[in-house]
């Protein structure tokens, strides 16, 4: 078990979180810093075992269409999907920086995502 709260360090623009648990039980936990939300799955398969991670973030957004000021919720998501063997953590662990250095390289790029470049 992680410990509570957990604290990620500040990289701008975002501030310094402390997720504190909100719920929490053998399959996952969510936890949450003010409008940030964590939710962290685990589920155990004769596939293999799946562990999913979900960043929300909620904050009052004016409706274009109609004018008014409502609630939206943006997330981001990762999953990894690991066989039942053959695998190493360290693989594992190396396939998944793969995927987040993919996105964070500067001939891709999160912008470049939502705007259908990549």
């Amino acid at each position: 078990m992680l410990i509570d709260p957990v604290t990620v360090a500040a990289s701008a623009p975002t501030p310094e979180l402390k997720l504190s648990i909100i719920k929490q039980d053998g399959y996952g936990s969510e936890r949450a810093d003010g409008a940030y939300r964590l939710i962290t799955q685990h589920t155990r398969g004769k596939a293999g075992n799946r562990h999913y991670l979900q960043l929300l973030l909620t904050k009052d957004a004016t409706d274009p269409y109609t004018g008014l000021v409502r609630s939206t919720t943006a997330y981001v998501s990762f999953t990894i999907s690991r066989p039942p063997y053959g695998w190493t953590d360290a693989e594992i662990s190396a396939l998944s920086k793969a995927l987040t250095d993919y996105r964070d390289d500067s001939e891709v790029t999160t912008v470049k995502l939502l705007n259908f470049q990549a």
